[in-house]
């Protein structure tokens, strides 16, 4: 009798664990379901913004088909510890292109992963670029938008590198006072975009 009490006594204790299982799961779907939106929304919201933010005269940006890059280009993005994202086309109101808008990140910040968005013309000159995301501590991800991002702007060069020793010319950049790892990604980041972009206006990415 007292094994027959210990059954039923366990399978009660099973019955109520599934039950506030099943109840648990049903909750989270529906909690999922609830806030699924206006979390796109936001997400869909900070890429408007961070586009804006690259080419303020734009008026849309069409999101352009998944960027192939040549050999050259992929080998030297992965050297780097870059990846190529969504690319968008800048456009005016008229629908006239301005350029492109090129969501990179870098791999190699000092504490994990930097976003960036790139704004670059149909010349090349990169228009500005913004910091979406960074992993650094809170004073060195302040830095980086303080002191990193207004160098780039308006700047048509080929590359970028980062010095020490103070800037000379438009292809160089200051580095953060001991951040140099930050600078670095940075800056990779930003040769990468526009590697990118050459490959999109010599008709490499797979986008002809």
């Amino acid at each position: 009798m007292k094994n027959k009490n210990d059954v039923q006594a366990m399978l009660k204790e099973a019955g109520i664990l599934f039950a506030i299982t099943l109840i648990a799961g049903l909750l989270l779907g529906f909690v999922y379901e609830l806030t699924k939106e206006p979390i796109r929304l936001q997400e869909e919201k900070a890429v408007q913004e961070a586009c804006q933010a690259v080419f303020t005269d734009a008026g849309h940006f069409e999101e352009l088909d998944p960027y192939i890059p040549s050999d050259d280009t992929a080998q030297n993005l992965s050297d780097t510890g870059i990846t190529i994202g969504t690319v968008y086309e800048a456009q005016d109101a008229s629908g006239e292109k301005l350029g492109y808008v090129i969501q990179t990140t870098s791999s190699e910040g000092y504490g994990g992963n930097i976003v960036l968005y790139v704004g670059i013309r149909l010349d090349g000159t990169v228009n500005d670029i913004s910091i979406l995301s960074i992993s650094e501590t809170p004073g060195l991800g302040m830095k980086a938008g303080d002191v990193l991002v207004p160098q780039f702007h308006q700047k048509n060069v080929k590359s970028f590198t980062y010095t020490k020793t103070g800037s000379t010319s438009d292809s160089e950049i200051d580095a953060i006072s001991g951040a140099t790892i930050t600078t670095r990604a940075v800056t990779n980041a930003v040769n990468g975009s526009l590697l990118a972009f050459h490959d999109y206006v010599q008709g490499g990415a797979g986008n002809e």
